[in-house]
C-alpha cells in the first residue's frame, strides 16, 4: 500500500460529483473539497486513474494522482487552514497527521 494524494479540477459539478465518489470508493478520504488523501495499492490506483480519465474532459479538466512514500509524508507541513472541518473528520487527522 502507498499513501496517495489525489487533485483535481474539474469543470462540470456532474464529473466532479462521478469523480469524488470514484475516490470514496476506492476508501480515500476526503481532506479538501477537491483533494482526498489514503492508502492504496498499485493496481487500485490504476483502476482509479483508469475511472478518472474516462470521466473527465481532457480538454478543460486535470486530475492528479500523487504516490507519496511513508517518509516523504512525513515530512509533509500544514500551513493555514490545511482542511476543511466540514468534510475531515478527527479520524482522519489522527490516521494520517
Amino acid at each position: 500500500m502507498t499513501m496517495v494524494w489525489v487533485v483535481y479540477d474539474i469543470v462540470e459539478d456532474a464529473v466532479r460529483n462521478r469523480v469524488a465518489r470514484a475516490c470514496l470508493d476506492k476508501g480515500l478520504y476526503r481532506v479538501q473539497k477537491s483533494v482526498f488523501l489514503g492508502n492504496l495499492n498499485a493496481n487500485v490506483r490504476d483502476s482509479l486513474g483508469l475511472e478518472c480519465e474516462a470521466l473527465i474532459d481532457p480538454d478543460v479538466d486535470s486530475v492528479y494522482i500523487f504516490p507519496m512514500d511513508t517518509a516523504s509524508f512525513k515530512q509533509v507541513k500544514l500551513l493555514g487552514q490545511a482542511f476543511d472541518k466540514r468534510l475531515v473528520s478527527d479520524e482522519v487527522l489522527t490516521k494520517f497527521f
